[in-house]
């Protein structure tokens, strides 16, 4: 027998209905000689460092850095079952070969070798890679089987990318924490994307607007344009001076140019025009895809590549027609010009596809009624159809024409374009048009006259436009995910890696962990940091929150998984990188010691039930007066994990009952699990070091 593992249910039941393991099981599926098991994302996560020693369940300064050498997993509640569904079918004597099916990538080689180490199974292991989830493509993939060995670099760079993440994150967040007696979280690559946020939206803040002024020259039906003045006065004399005066024109220089058609979609780009064209977050994005990816619609979308392989180019043209056909469903009319032949070499460079190739629609998307699905479903499948028709299209050609005109001693200039062919634009377009947006640049469409030549005079009518600088521009999620992308590629040749913050797969996830973390919030299309997010950049050290050197650690977690960098290189960076920053960054200086108040600055709630003094409220918690002097560490934070977990937030009031009583009742609690809502008493049980704890206690009725 063989075991398959997938990363979900629903690949788990993909791979069965392929198999012929059609016996449903509890946790798994049997037949045929193969039995189909699932994980449910990530089984196994990194401990707490109270796992590896009691004392850091207090947070002190003093006990930082904190760096395991033998790192230990648990098993979250809501998994411990189908853990040990797997763990037990690992062990079953008549199963001799595991099969890794879990997604084709760093995360999914990461998810299944943590169960399978936890396991402590010994049994050979075949990997099952692949870009789609139809019949055909499963088939090809369990008959083509890799070595599991073959992807032990991609594992270890997943797994230091985990740790990486745990050592930062506990240790500057304790830190941080610590010296501001704030709960401050700072994480490897959410800190340095929060400081790309705060540094834009400050430069929004600091911008003063100017005035410019740019004198306008008309006459012989078109309109040139000096170059821009700061000083009005100066403009209104030229125009004064010049108003009536013989134009002469000087030269007339006509230039064909053309646009390539784009590139197909990786998950970056998809994410960055879905919230352009229609709003979506990339976390919204991103479950859309991957719906439409388990549904064999689309191709796996956690790619950074926008090419296919040479051994894909047979058929693509009948899947470009096909996705001519989906879009005439949805849109209307012709999408694709009759005498239209796709341009395939365009899409085609083996070097630049690495774990998977381009997102394209697959062949079963031809026989779904686009109608049928969801419309957030249905946008995403024809923005995928219409990106492929683009990319194999036509250039897109125009003539671009400069008018150089003198007056007097003063040079104006006009530019005008007329389009030859729209080519690949055309489709872009009237995907657009159909959802009421315009793709049309303007300036592209206007046309100096035909009948200007050479030497050619006119009356000249003068005329001062004003204008003013324009400051940057909010972020959007747009323009974030492509900022976070291009982190660290300043300079940087185009055949080398790119860097980037976080990877295709990671950086919806980030952003959405920020907005919950309420460092940053949503107006509307723009990402705007919080005055909590702006408060954390602000105390932060440049070498924590930097940008360039994140991007630099995601170049050699890529290089890592060709295997170019080791896992104890790395991992030795890292950890140094924390030492060098615990050791030289000490006491919070004195203008920002109270930026996120202090513990005895807000109202009295009661007596500390560690130490007798006074608990008083802060901008973030609940804490004893002798907290920052270290003699008492009760603090209950506002946003408790506790708390969290059953629908609540402590408030003042909740803390004084708790402080004072050491218990209260609340009625509307709310279960993780079903959703509904229960009433319980909770008990503060403070063993009077390191972290409050809570527990709950029931009525004899219930």
């Amino acid at each position: 027998m063989r075991l398959v593992i997938g990363e979900k249910p629903s690949a788990a039941k993909a791979y069965a209905d392929v198999l012929g393991a059609k016996s449903k099981k509890d946790g798994y599926y049997e037949g045929n000689g193969y039995v189909v098991s699932w994980c449910v994302g990530h089984l196994l996560g990194l401990a707490e460092p109270s796992a590896y020693d009691e004392k850091f369940a207090k947070w002190r300064k003093e006990d930082l850095p904190i760096s395991p050498t033998d790192w230990k997993y648990v098993a979250t509640a809501a998994t411990k079952k189908q853990l040990k569904v797997l763990i037990d079918l690992m062990k079953r004597s008549d199963i001799d070969t595991i099969i890794n099916g879990a997604d084709a990538g760093r995360e999914g080689e990461l998810i299944f070798k943590l169960v399978y180490e936890h396991a402590k199974c010994k049994k050979p292991v075949k990997r099952l890679w692949v870009s789609s989830m139809e019949e055909l493509a499963l088939k090809n993939g369990f008959n083509n089987l890799r070595p599991g060995a073959d992807y032990e670099s991609l594992y270890q760079a997943a797994k230091c990318r985990q740790q990486a993440d745990w050592l930062v994150g506990m240790n500057y967040s304790r830190l941080f924490s610590i010296i501001y007696n704030a709960n401050l979280r700072v994480g490897r690559v959410q800190t340095p994307t929060l400081a790309m946020v705060v540094e834009r939206f400050e430069k929004i803040g600091k911008f003063t607007k100017e005035p410019f002024y740019i004198v306008e020259l008309s006459g012989a039906g078109f309109t040139a344009e000096r170059e821009r003045l700061a000083d009005k006065a100066v403009a209104d004399g030229i125009a004064s001076k010049l108003n009536g005066i013989t134009a002469v024109i000087r030269s007339i220089k006509k230039q064909e140019k053309s646009v390539a058609p784009p590139r197909l979609y990786d998950l970056t780009t998809l994410q960055r025009e879905a919230n352009k064209m229609f709003g979506l977050t990339a976390s919204k994005t991103l479950e859309i895809v991957q719906g439409l990816y388990e549904k064999k619609i689309v191709t796996y979308p956690r790619t950074d590549s926008k090419f296919i392989t040479e051994d894909m180019a047979h058929g693509m043209g009948e899947l470009v027609t096909m996705s001519g056909s989906i879009l005439a469903q949805s849109l209307g009319g012709e999408v694709i010009a009759k005498g239209f032949t796709p341009n395939i070499p365009l899409i085609v460079n083996n070097s630049k596809v690495t774990d998977h190739h381009a997102i394209l629609p697959t062949m079963q998307a031809g026989s779904v009624n686009i109608n049928s699905l969801g419309a957030d479903d249905r946008n995403i499948l024809l923005m995928i159809c219409t990106k492929l028709i683009c990319a194999v299209g036509e250039k897109h050609t125009y003539a671009e024409t400069t008018v150089t005109v003198d007056c007097v001693e003063e040079v104006f200039t006009a530019k005008g374009k007329t389009i030859s062919n729209n080519g690949w634009k055309q489709v872009e377009e009237d995907f657009a048009k159909h959802f009421g947006r315009s793709k049309k640049d303007d300036s592209e469409t206007v046309a100096l006259p035909s009948r200007i030549h050479d030497g050619q005079q006119f009356s000249a009518q003068m005329n001062v436009r004003e204008g003013f600088t324009s400051p940057p521009k909010h972020f959007t999620e747009d323009t974030l995910l492509s900022a976070m992308e291009n982190a660290g590629v300043e300079g940087v040749e185009e055949e080398i890696e790119r860097r980037g913050l976080g990877t295709p797969a990671t950086r919806a996830g980030i952003l959405e962990n920020l907005v919950k973390s309420e460092f940053i919030k949503r107006d509307k299309k723009n990402l705007l940091p919080t005055e909590k997010g702006i408060n954390l950049i602000k105390v932060l050290p440049d070498k924590v929150k930097s940008p360039m050197l994140t991007a630099d650690w995601e170049n050699r977690l890529k290089r890592m998984e060709r295997g170019e960098v080791t896992a104890s290189d790395f991992m030795k960076s890292i950890n140094d990188f924390i030492k060098e920053v615990i050791s030289t960054y000490g006491n919070a200086p004195s203008e920002n010691a109270n930026l996120f108040g202090t513990a005895g600055s807000g109202e009295i709630i009661g007596i500390c039930p560690r130490c007798g003094g006074n608990v008083a409220e802060s901008p973030k918690a609940f804490s004893c007066e002798h907290t920052r002097s270290k003699k008492c560490g009760f603090t209950l934070w506002k946003e408790n994990k506790f708390f969290a977990s059953q629908g609540k937030k402590i408030t003042k009031a909740i803390a004084s009952q708790l402080v004072n009583n050491g218990q209260i009742f609340i009625p509307d609690l709310k279960s993780q699990k079903s959703g509904k809502k229960y009433g319980a008493t909770i008990l503060l049980d403070d063993n009077k070091d390191g972290y409050v704890n809570f527990k709950l206690e029931f009525s004899n009725s219930r």
